[in-house]
Parts: C-alpha cells; structure tokens; sequence
C-alpha cells in the first residue's frame, strides 16, 4: 500500500549551517561555543533522549541525521511514496523570541540546507519551510523566496504567546496561500500554564493536544479561514482523537455565542472539514469500533494522514499503528490519499 509519512525529523547541527550563513551570524556560533546538543528540562523517557535508540547513525552521529541511513531503516523497509520533512534544530528559529535577525537568518539557512542535503537527494522528500515568525514581515519574504519550490509543501509555525488568529500572522498566511503552501503546527514549543511548563514529561507529552485546540479554535472564530480561503492547517504530532470533541464543543458555543463573532459565516465543524488535517502520531491504541466512532463523529474520513514520527522514540510503525482488519479504502486514504489531497504539490 502506498504510504505519504506526513512528519519526519531529519536532523543538523548547527555546524553543517555555517557555510549557509553569513557574517555576523556565523561568528555568533563559532566564537560563542554555540554548537552543542540542548535538551528540554525533563528526563527523557528513552535511552536515547527524545529519540529511538536503534535510529542513531551507526558511526555515533545523532538520528535523523544522514539521509542513507533514515532511507534504509525508514524510506526504503516501509515502501514510503513520500516523505514530509518537518525537521529538528534545537534552539529552533521561532523560540529565539527577542533576537529576530540571528533567527531569521538561521532560518534561511535551515531551508537551504534542507534543499541541499536531503530534497534534491531523494525524489520521494518534501520539504517545510521554516521560519522566524516573530518577524512576519521577514517570514514572509523567505517564503517568497522559497515558496515557490516544487518539494517544499509547508510552513510551520510556533506555538508561541500569540495565537495564529491574531492578525499579526496576516502576511505569513497571504503568502502561504500565493505559493500554495499549507500551514503546519508542530509542537516546538510545550502546552503551558501560566507561563509555565508542566511539572513532568509525562504531563507535558499528555498535554500536547491542549495547544493544538488553542491554535484551531482561536483561527476558526478569529476568522482566519474566511480571509484566507485558500489556506490549510495541518496539525503535527498531536495525534487526532481530541477532534471530534473539540468540533462538538465549538459547534456548541457557536450556536450559543455566534453574535460575538458575525465574521465566522459557517459552523466550525465545517471549517475544520474544509481545512484541517491531523496527523496520527501519537495514536492511542484503539480498537477498530473505537477508531471509526472518532471518525463518525469527525463526520469525515478524510481529515487523517499517516505520520510515523521517525526517529522520535514513540515513533508508529505502518504496521502497528492502526487498528486491524480496516476497510481498505479506509486505509488507503489514512496512509496515502488524505495527505495527497491535502497538499497540492504531492498531486
């Protein structure tokens, strides 16, 4: 069966950007001592950090970071027709909040590099563009100057303290949509509470699909899709079991407090049909009932893509991540068609 992964992190260090910098930029790195592996502040719940054991590279370098070794043990044993990149820098662009020039050019870089080394290596890699969205005017202008290539399918966007319905994101989206570019959320930063982070791993990864409620339900009723009718969302890494909930939930309030916002035109569940995607990564183990009761309730079996996660340590595999005994059709939509709708240049 045809399989398009809609999350896959390669991964560099910010010694293989140096020569896609720029001075002052580079020096900030060489002469700081600012090339070295970061962590988020929890114990990680694997051996090897946030990542599968068995997925670093055979010579010691981190997983995610040679394109041979992520084709054999990923591309290649699974049969993937395509492969969407939504990379790993750590700190990344977006959460370098008060210094925008050194995040913007570390996100030109990024994409550059990304192009380089593993799109136009192999035909079956799709690529994200990354940028400082803290600087819209300036995230704006890399995706005019990247957007416009054939592999790169996406812009991913922060989890930041502006919701993505502000206005302030208003030239991000217009140029997204030119380019016809979606909008991807992926959790690189963690679900807060007043401003702080959960006190766990085990809480912060609980919480990952609290953040994604915040960005969906702030875009539908701050307008945001009835602006841009081009433009889709797909959510990364937070799995999708949340969703039929959340439709329900606004549905609800939308009849209640529809008043307060006159710019949302339809019900918010028939926004979210029209422009969201979720990826299914981190899929709780459903049985088969349970799976198409979400999926009744969702009112559409088009809103899933497959995503592996590779080579993060609670990566699914193709072969167990799905209920099964599914109706074929089903799963040829969740592995492959859903994603291929979904994003125009995969077509």
């Amino acid at each position: 069966m045809s399989l398009i992964d809609t999350d896959i992190h390669e991964r560099v260090s910010y010694q293989e950007l140096l020569p896609y910098l720029e001075q002052p930029w580079k020096r900030y790195i060489t002469d700081c001592h600012w090339i070295q592996e970061k962590h988020m502040p929890y114990t990680q719940p694997a051996v090897a950090g946030v990542d599968r054991a068995d997925a670093r590279v055979p010579d010691g370098r981190p997983a995610g970071s040679d394109l041979g070794f992520m084709q054999e043990q990923l591309l290649d044993s699974h049969g993937h027709e395509y492969g969407i990149l939504t990379g790993a820098l750590d700190p990344s662009p977006s959460s370098m909040h008060g210094w925008y020039e050194m995040a913007t050019a570390l996100a030109s870089a990024y994409n550059d590099w990304q192009l380089d080394h593993w799109l136009e290596k192999d035909s079956r890699l799709y690529g994200s563009v990354h940028i400082a969205a803290q600087e819209p005017a300036a995230a704006a202008r890399e995706i005019e100057r990247v957007g416009s290539h054939p592999k790169m399918v996406q812009v991913l966007l922060p989890i930041d303290d502006i919701l993505w319905g502000d206005p302030y994101y208003h030239p991000i989206f217009e140029a997204a949509e030119k380019h016809q570019l979606m909008i991807g959320m992926h959790h690189n930063e963690p679900p807060v509470h007043f401003g702080k982070w959960p006190k766990y791993f085990i809480e912060w990864h609980t919480l990952i699909p609290t953040a994604h409620m915040n960005q969906v339900t702030n875009m539908v009723f701050s307008g945001v899709f009835d602006k841009f009718p081009g433009l889709k969302l797909m959510m990364i890494e937070g799995g999708f079991t949340y969703a039929p909930f959340l439709m329900k939930k606004m549905d609800q309030q939308y009849k209640d407090l529809r008043h307060e916002v006159p710019w949302v035109k339809r019900m918010p569940s028939d926004i979210i049909r029209d422009h969201l995607c979720f990826t299914t990564q981190p899929l709780e183990e459903l049985k088969k009932w349970e799976l198409m009761q979400m999926i009744d309730q969702m009112g559409s079996d088009e809103l899933i893509s497959f995503s592996t996660d590779y080579p993060h340590w609670d990566y699914d595999s193709p072969e167990r991540a799905l209920p099964p005994r599914l109706d074929e059709d089903l799963k040829t939509k969740i592995f492959s068609e859903n994603a291929r709708q979904f994003y125009p240049k995969l077509r």
